[in-house]
């Protein structure tokens, strides 16, 4: 009867001891799916569309398209800083923290669209009010993207303010408006290379300047009077295609012999009175050889070359997340600046200053920059995953080709 009880009791305990196990085992089970469950309804934001774009004019549609891009990285950011404070704040941070921002974001950018489109023609009304407000897919998954296509206007593309030319003095609402005619700056000799890049900024610059004089046409028709074009449009014009062109001369003369590109000459624009596009300014800059600045003889020695500098590559990036991919190549592609802007300002000084000047005065500063945006580039990585250690302060220092 001894036995037969404490067999009993032991039984007892050993079935105590199965389902506390077991019991347990489902408690943990259920935490790690309440966990893994967590981990996968991390939520994502959800914005209307901006389909209700009308025909943009040719003059705005790269703004346009610009700002439908930025509502796309407004909605990347906003989930990166949702995914990011996952268990932060209380039941409204979401709200506060990253819709309520996001709304006052994306109001800006649709009321800038508009603005845009109504530099040339009718100002549209977006609802941007009503566009603005985000929600949330509490399920998570990807977030709708936002159409970057930009309908485009017709072949007169400001035709929506000329409607108006009624006001202009009378006559016909679908009379012409005029465009510029600018001469071509296509008296380039070949440019050193290191003045390549800033002389292409500048003839394309040209281009910026011209469709701002037709936009500037199109968006005043019955303005002022008949001298308003001549005084309000081509003469500014003229001024600003005069200093740029001097900066093309200036910049080509830095690092070979500066040329007469007739400034004065090329600077005066005329008027299609009957429309129609205007002639662009070709930008392809003509190389010069790879000798190309050696030439100008400044170092003392006619073909001495010019030392250039000799900088590490940041090729040991690892993989990056989508939201920091633009800022990442943006500071990729300051690094190649910065290299030529120390190249050009080793040209500009041969003979200057003693031994230890273009260490002092170039290598030097451009080791603290160097420094600065490999640490960006890190930074940026760092926002949404594991911040990396690129070797800033190795990949710094720059030598020279001599």
């Amino acid at each position: 009867m001894y036995r037969s009880r404490y067999n009993k009791s032991r039984t007892n305990s050993r079935r105590w001891q199965i389902g506390a196990v077991a019991g347990v085992a489902v408690v943990l089970a259920g935490v790690g799916l309440g966990v893994a469950s967590a981990a996968e309804t991390v939520p994502t934001v959800n914005c209307p569309q901006v389909n209700n774009l009308p025909a943009v004019p040719a003059q705005a549609q790269a703004e346009v398209q610009r700002n439908l891009e930025l509502l796309n990285t407004q909605i990347a950011e906003a989930n990166a800083r949702i995914a990011s404070s996952v268990g932060q704040g209380g039941p409204a941070f979401i709200q506060n923290a990253v819709l309520g921002p996001l709304k006052d974001k994306r109001f800006a950018v649709i009321n800038r669209i508009e603005t845009a489109i109504g530099r040339n023609a009718a100002k549209p009304n977006l609802n941007a009010e009503g566009l603005s407000t985000c929600s949330l897919n509490e399920d998570g998954g990807n977030s709708a993207e936002q159409p970057v296509e930009v309908p485009a206007a017709g072949n007169n593309g400001g035709g929506a303010n000329a409607g108006g030319g009624a006001n202009a003095g009378g006559g016909d609402g679908a009379a012409a408006v005029p465009t510029v005619n600018c001469p071509q700056v296509d008296n380039l000799p070949a440019v050193p290379a290191q003045a390549q890049a800033e002389v292409q900024r500048n003839l394309e610059l040209l281009n910026t300047q011209i469709a701002e004089a037709n936009a500037r046409i199109a968006s005043s028709v019955g303005q002022g009077g008949p001298a308003f074009i001549q005084n309000a449009i081509l003469g500014p014009l003229e001024d600003k295609r005069f200093a740029t062109i001097n900066r093309i001369e200036t910049a080509i003369g830095r690092n070979a012999v500066k040329p007469n590109l007739n400034a004065e000459g090329l600077s005066t624009c005329s008027l299609n009175e009957n429309g129609g596009n205007s002639a662009e300014q070709p930008v392809e800059v003509p190389a010069a050889g790879n000798g190309g600045n050696a030439g100008n003889g400044n170092a003392g020695g006619g073909n001495a070359a010019v030392a250039t500098v000799n900088c590490p590559q940041v090729n040991n990036l690892p993989e990056i997340p989508a939201q920091a991919a633009a800022e990442v190549q943006r500071n990729l592609e300051l690094l190649n600046t910065q290299i030529a802007e120390a190249n050009a300002r080793i040209a500009s000084s041969v003979g200057q200053g003693g031994p230890a000047f273009v260490q002092n005065a170039i290598l030097g500063p451009l080791e603290d920059k160097r420094f600065a945006t490999i640490n960006r580039i890190e930074t940026a990585i760092g926002r949404n995953a594991v911040k990396p250690n690129l070797n800033a302060e190795g990949l710094a220092p720059c030598a020279l080709n001599e």
